[in-house]
């Protein structure tokens, strides 16, 4: 008997940046498979500019905004989109609870969380722990339900910019007149404490090997991360620090303007990957924060960890082994 079409599909990811970027590629092949079908991408507040971007998204809720109601008008919001199947990609107790007394027809998560037992009529089994595969290739587990014969390789799924809208906000204007007719690049140093980080003092270092190559620097982040070393950065006209003053739709500009940018496993490399910037990962080899699971996407993106047989990350330990990346290995792929 053949599987009836579905008519609505939440896709429920309301984690960070690159975890959400790493889940577009899941919504492109349903899309593809169901052309007809509703995407609803249900999300934190401060990711929604990013997937307001992706045309096979027809429409993004903020998870911020739902929470903030009263119980019973939360479930009356779920059952008013009228959806029939819901995918937990990312597992929320609260979620998964409102989207059951929604009753929502199809609910899939994975097997490996317990309220998933009480809440979700389709679990998958899988665990991304301890998988080889990347993050964007683990979201498909969700899909089998869908009718998802076999998980796509990683190449086959590096390209988005298809299914990007070319709707930027625009910049300060002291920045734009900084990158008009210039090649820079972003150094993006933090990451919220979201991943292991590069020193900052290569990062300068990095920034005055990048003057002396002809390049202007951008450095981006938060207030707060600003405040960290901002008191170290180069005092050059070819160096720009706009740390603390974009908001999301800005830093996407700005880095779809970009010759390529250096960060490590965090929000902003994902977003110059799918950009189809050239996006410079700074990776630990350990599983499971390793490149093979969570390099960015995107065909002009790659990583770099200082050694693949390290023994302590093979052995899953604790290791600053990344603070070991020289700069004239990042330079080499930068100035190449």
């Amino acid at each position: 008997m053949k599987k009836e079409t579905p008519k609505k599909i939440i896709i429920s990811r309301t984690d960070s940046i690159g975890d959400v970027l790493l889940t577009v590629p899941l919504c492109k092949w349903i899309k593809k498979q169901f052309p007809q079908t509703k995407l609803i991408f249900l999300c934190k507040n401060y990711t929604a500019p990013i997937l307001e971007q992706f045309s096979v998204i027809d429409e993004v809720l903020s998870v911020s905004e739902l929470l903030e109601m009263p119980f019973e008008k939360q479930v009356l919001f779920f059952k008013k989109i009228n959806a029939d199947w819901i995918l937990h990609v990312f597992p929320n107790k609260e979620i998964a609870q409102l989207a059951k007394k929604a009753k929502i027809k199809n609910r899939v998560g994975t097997s490996h969380r317990f309220f998933h037992f009480f809440t979700c009529n389709n679990r998958v089994s899988f665990t991304r722990k301890k998988s080889i595969l990347h993050e964007s290739q683990l979201n498909f587990n969700l899909a089998i339900p869908l009718g998802l014969k076999e998980i796509p390789s990683f190449e086959s799924l590096r390209d988005l910019s298809p299914i990007i809208k070319p709707s930027f906000m625009d910049l300060p204007k002291k920045l734009q007149l900084f990158i008009d007719n210039k090649r820079f690049v972003v150094l993006h140093p933090k990451s919220q404490g979201s991943a292991l980080e590069w020193p900052i003092n290569k990062y300068i270092q990095l920034c005055n090997a990048l003057i002396s190559n002809g390049f202007f620097v951008v450095f981006t982040g938060t207030q707060k991360e600003g405040d960290l070393f901002r008191s170290d950065i180069p005092r050059s006209p070819s160096v720009f620090d706009s740390t603390g003053h974009l908001n999301l739709g800005q830093l996407m500009s700005l880095i779809s303007k970009s010759n390529s940018l250096v960060a490590c496993s965090t929000g902003p490399l994902h977003l110059g990957g799918v950009l189809g910037v050239k996006s410079i990962g700074l990776f630990s080899s350990r599983k499971p924060i390793h490149p093979g699971r969570w390099k960015p996407l995107g065909e002009k993106s790659t990583t770099i960890v200082f050694d693949n047989e390290c023994l302590s990350c093979k052995k899953g330990k604790s290791c600053a082994c990344i603070e070991n990346i020289s700069v004239d290995r990042v330079l080499a792929k930068l100035i190449n």
